[in-house]
């Protein structure tokens, strides 16, 4: 795959959309620890890098909308170090914390939020190198 200093070096990288792309990438930096790389035009989209992920904000355009209410579509899974302070940093920044960091079965510390934009978010630290035959999963590909 060629890379191209244009776009995410990312293989999936998730376009979320907010009503207002600044606010919404100060936040991400603020309480997730997301770093702008890319801005188009003062007020339509950023790319911002998280570890070796991005995601890109853009805005409220034609049939783009944010979430609305407390049904939700998706989740954005991100792995972090040390879940327990991700959390900490992010409940001081105004995040609602939808779950406490809990350790699973499968390996994972993991805390659910829900950004002031609707976003929700689920930060992943993990703790083991854990089979999925070892907590009720199969292991179906490589």
């Amino acid at each position: 795959m060629q890379d191209n200093r244009s776009i995410p070096a990312s293989t999936v990288v998730p376009v979320l959309v907010y009503p207002d792309v600044r606010a919404a990438v100060a936040f991400l930096a603020a309480a997730f620890g997301f770093v702008e790389r890319v801005r188009i035009g003062e007020a339509h989209r950023a790319q911002l890098a998280v570890g070796d992920g991005a995601v890109i904000v853009r805005d409220v355009r034609h049939e783009a909308r944010p979430p609305e209410g407390v049904f939700h579509a998706h989740e954005v899974m991100v792995r972090v170090e040390d879940a327990r302070a991700h959390c900490a940093r992010a409940r001081a920044a105004g995040v609602e914390i939808l779950t406490e960091p809990t350790d699973y079965e499968y390996g994972e510390r993991q805390y659910h939020a829900r950004d002031p934009f609707g976003h929700r978010w689920v930060f992943t630290q993990t703790l083991a190198d854990t089979r999925p035959e070892e907590w009720g999963g199969e292991t179906v590909g490589t």
